[in-house]
């Protein structure tokens, strides 16, 4: 391998270790956007766990890096013949390879997602790992594949690696690397690196040690993410490398994958074989603020350079079609995207796991419902305001169980762990296709007798209008319904709605929930439409999203009477005030 003194004399474990410290300590976002701090965050948290299945090896991240480091620039012209890591490369770096299991020293990591605005040096660094795990992780024929929307796209990161093989006379003799046109090969370990397409269903057959994965945002369909994360079965240390900018498809596979790391990293979902950043601006950033491209270009004045990015942002405000290009390709933007709705750091500020059923216990109850009936969540709340003012609740969440048959969840490939709910009782299967509508009902019934219940609230539906004749049939009182329907409409739910948003901001001292991470996945996933008439509407971002928002749906019909009734009592106690000359 070339000398390069400046690479075996840095350390670079402090240096990954001090980009953390400093992104996570940026809570006003001056440098670092929200997804970064995250990232950083969780490292730092992961650090000071103990009894766990995994440590940091700081001489996984030196073996790494180094081994980068010794690589030559093939594109461009830099002030060393050979690349010069940065810390936000080094933090990523460090991440991937520095956690290992513990009993195995095998990577903790084996999905890496890395969004990033265009000229952020993502494939030379690909290039620079691919030939790290063809040739120095232990594996026996490890196969790198390299797949890409076309042959084109996928050569961004194997063209490199191959002119680095070409250039590195030492590192061929050492490794008994060769590269040819469509390949290279490593005598060493019997391995090879080789790029293909996204022609997913021509592409079985691959056994890879390595899968990357380039500019995910342009695949038109999953068919090469699942091919590759399929056939990760019979190797003990996989990796799959996606590297991408934004896009527009909210329905495809990178939003998908890009939604599944957001939630990781802001604590919604657990998965701890996901390692994942994005490089963004903040919600409320001004575009042409200069001081903010930092935040997508971690590497900006080295690569892209400022000069770049004022032309092109130049360009941006002459022409709205440019906008929308510097938007997703510079400041990696995802255009039509939709702004969360509720701030889960306050939603989880709120959370309290020793909140139980007793606690209702003698308080003025309410209960919502959003029923389903197939390949959909059906849910109950049951709601209250309890002695010191704050709104508490507890959900229950029913599944079909034939849901869990389908390939994404059978396979594990779906982001949202319905699986693991179910066995830990945080989700009821019913038998068969369809969601038992007696069971639910038998709940809500439950609640009724145990419970001093004011109404059942249910959404809009065949089987809700069903429930809720039953239940009056059976229970209502001869002046008052047990149960009615709610239209989910603005003008419906907007006072429930602002009620919960504003109680979220509040935090614990106004609201209390169980941290149910079903519920809490779900208050994740929703968005909201607001009106010109100051109406809002809490929606799933799109209709094909696999994001359910069920929960919240049930909550907003448990508390939207409750609200309604203490508006009527405030109006009444108004008018009487006016009556008696009172202000």
């Amino acid at each position: 391998m070339p000398e390069t003194v400046a690479s075996q004399t840095r350390d670079y474990a402090a240096i990954a270790h001090a980009f953390a410290v400093e992104a996570a300590a940026d809570v006003k976002g001056k440098k670092h956007c929200k997804w970064v701090r995250l990232a950083a965050s969780r490292h730092l948290k992961d650090l000071s766990r103990r009894d766990w299945a995994y440590c940091y090896d700081e001489w996984h991240v030196g073996d790494v890096c180094d081994f980068i480091e010794k690589l030559p620039h093939v594109e461009g012209q830099w002030e060393s013949p050979t690349i010069h890591l940065e810390p936000v490369q080094i933090f990523i770096l460090a991440m991937v390879f520095g956690w290992r299991h513990v009993k195995t020293d095998r990577r903790r990591f084996t999905l890496v997602y890395v969004e990033m605005a265009r000229k952020g040096a993502k494939s030379t660094m690909t290039a620079g790992v691919s030939l790290y795990c063809l040739c120095c992780e232990g594996e026996v024929g490890p196969q790198v594949i390299v797949g890409a929307t076309t042959a084109e796209q996928a050569g961004k990161v194997f063209n490199p690696a191959k002119q680095m093989v070409s250039k590195t006379a030492t590192l061929r003799a050492a490794f008994g690397l060769e590269a040819w046109s469509r390949s290279i090969s490593c005598a060493s370990n019997g391995g090879f690196m080789q790029p293909i397409n996204a022609k997913g269903k021509t592409q079985d057959g691959w056994n890879p040690h390595l899968g990357v994965l380039d500019e995910l945002h342009a695949h038109q369909d999953r068919a090469l993410f699942d091919v590759i994360k399929s056939a990760f079965g019979a190797r003990a240390n996989p990796l799959m490398w996606i590297i991408t900018t934004a896009g527009f498809n909210m329905n495809g596979v990178c939003y998908e994958q890009r939604t599944y790391v957001t939630k990781i990293l802001e604590g919604v979902l657990e998965a701890d074989h996901v390692f994942g950043i994005i490089f963004t601006l903040d919600e409320g950033d001004d575009i042409f603020d200069e001081t903010k491209w930092c935040k997508a270009n971690p590497m900006i004045g080295i690569t892209p350079t400022t000069e770049w990015l004022r032309s092109e942002a130049k360009d941006a405000r002459a022409s709205p079609a440019s906008e929308g290009n510097f938007k997703t390709k510079n400041l990696n933007m995802w255009l039509g995207a939709a702004s969360a709705w509720l701030n889960m750091a306050q939603w989880q500020a709120c959370a309290d796991d020793t909140l139980t059923w007793e606690d209702f216990d003698g308080l003025d109850c309410w209960i919502g419902g959003d029923l389903a009936d197939k390949d959909d969540i059906t849910a109950l709340v049951l709601a209250a305001f309890d002695t010191r003012g704050r709104l508490i609740w507890k959900p229950k969440f029913w599944l079909p169980e034939a849901v869990l048959l389908h390939p994404d969840h059978a396979q594990g490939r779906s982001p949202v762990p319905y699986r693991l709910w179910s066995e830990t009782g945080v989700l009821a299967l019913t038998p068969g296709d369809w969601t038992d509508m007696g069971e639910v009902e038998a709940t809500a019934r439950d609640w009724i007798k145990r419970y001093s219940v004011r109404q059942v609230t249910f959404d809009h539906f065949a089987a809700a209008q069903h429930m809720a004749s039953r239940l009056n049939e059976d229970l209502a009182t001869p002046d008052r319904p047990i149960a009615s329907i709610l239209h989910k409409k603005a003008i419906n739910v907007t006072d429930a709605a602002k009620e919960l948003e504003k109680r979220v901001k509040s935090g614990p001292q106004r609201l209390r929930h169980d941290n149910n991470p079903c519920m809490n996945w779900m208050a994740s996933n929703v968005v909201v439409a607001r009106r010109r008439d100051e109406t809002l509407l809490p929606i799933k971002e799109s209709e094909m999203s696999p994001n359910k928002i069920d929960g919240i749906d049930a909550l907003i019909n448990a508390i939207a009477p409750s609200i309604a009734l203490q508006a009527r009592d405030d109006e009444i106690v108004y008018r009487r005030g006016q009556m008696f000359g009172r202000p």
